[in-house]
């Protein structure tokens, strides 16, 4: 690494101070061969070169269950981390996925009314959406199912978050 690192100052030094000599820049023995200028332009240079190496990742850790069948806190558990407290479609990992999430207050707004039916396809997965039932957007009915072998529960928990859905949309 060091030895690109040189090499790239070396030949920003001779492309963008090629009249430099040591003694304009007052080099002694005792000092490196680089004036202050130039290192910081090699710094640039490489963090430059860093960027395209930083990449947001998201962790994915397997769902943990619930007891709470609140719309709402299911909403904040498994939804809010994609979509934001808000539904907007800013929450903290968003940017981290290839496609950003929908802003989900203008589900009503975009369908002349909120689709309820289609909704609940949706989240039971019997439905496709382009982003769920990805790794990126499970689906939320077969997570439920597979918390607890009660499967009134998922059923209730799957119309929570519909309802809670239903409540944010934007009038």
């Amino acid at each position: 690494m060091a030895g690109w690192v040189n090499a790239a100052c070396r030949a920003a030094r001779s492309t963008y101070f090629p009249l430099l000599s040591h003694s304009e820049v007052g080099y002694h023995r005792g000092m490196k061969k680089f004036s202050t200028p130039q290192y910081l332009f090699c710094t640039f240079l490489l963090g430059l070169s860093s960027i395209g190496f930083a990449q947001t990742t998201v962790k994915q850790v397997p769902v943990r269950p619930t007891a709470s069948v609140d719309g709402k806190d299911l909403y904040r558990q498994y939804c809010a981390a994609c979509h934001g407290v808000d539904g907007k479609g800013d929450g903290p990992a968003a940017v981290a996925l290839k496609k950003a999430p929908s802003d989900l207050t203008h589900i009503a707004r975009a369908n002349n009314g909120f689709p309820e039916e289609r909704m609940l396809r949706i989240l039971r997965g019997e439905e496709t959406v382009t982003a769920h039932g990805s790794q990126a957007m499970p689906v939320w009915g077969a997570v439920f199912s597979n918390m607890s072998p009660n499967v009134e529960l998922a059923q209730m928990r799957v119309h929570s978050l519909l309802n809670y859905l239903e409540k944010i949309q934007a009038k």
